[in-house]
């Protein structure tokens, strides 16, 4: 079925879902979802890996994506660069690349997503290096919200959701960093309907 949409996820652990099975990460529940309400759509490819940043994405899930003859994407990364202490004008020269390259091949079929406030769960406060983490993924969504409204992206802001890993532990992960499988639904309900109208037509 050469008309089905090719559906490529990028990011790191919170697009390959760490910490929750495959058939519990949200773009398998997303790609599923769609399926059953007349999208054909396929997700072809999940290059995702955990504690990648955006480098690690350019020159490692690019080349993926490139290859996957790919008509819908969406793009879930930062969080990595910033707990590697990549300075904002670095990840937005890379977000910037990465935008180049993925709107190059899927056009406005794109959706961004935010970074999720780790700092919320039990082991977050650990990657801190002495910073305010909240404070500092909010810089850097700032970034991904500003560089989408400028292309003419859907954006979906999954930050203040994942805040409600704080007080509820069945939404965190034993690893205590990442979220659970129940997490990843609630950000899927956020993607969902985005994603569904901008792929209807």
């Amino acid at each position: 079925m050469t008309d089905r949409i090719r559906y490529v996820a990028l990011g790191d652990s919170y697009t390959i879902c760490e910490g929750a099975s495959w058939e519990k990460s949200w773009p398998v529940i997303l790609t599923e979802r769609l399926s059953n309400a007349g999208i054909p759509i396929r997700l072809i490819a999940n290059p995702s890996r955990t504690g990648w940043a955006t480098q690690h994405l350019i020159d490692n899930e690019l080349p993926v994506f490139d290859a996957s003859s790919p008509t819908f994407a969406t793009l879930l990364v930062g969080v990595n660069d910033w707990v590697q202490g990549v300075s904002e004008e670095t990840f937005c020269s890379n977000l910037n690349i990465i935008l180049d390259q993925v709107q190059n091949k899927v056009g406005n079929k794109l959706v961004l997503i935010t970074i999720p406030d780790f700092s919320v769960t039990p082991d977050g406060p650990k990657y801190s290096k002495g910073r305010n983490i909240a404070e500092g993924l909010t810089a850097f969504n700032k970034i991904i919200m500003s560089e989408a409204e400028k292309r003419n992206l859907k954006c979906v802001d999954i930050f203040p959701i994942s805040q409600q890993m704080k007080d509820n532990p069945s939404l965190v992960s034993k690893d205590n960093l990442h979220p659970s499988a129940k997490e990843y639904a609630l950000w899927e309900k956020l993607i969902y309907p985005v994603v569904y109208e901008l792929l209807k037509q």
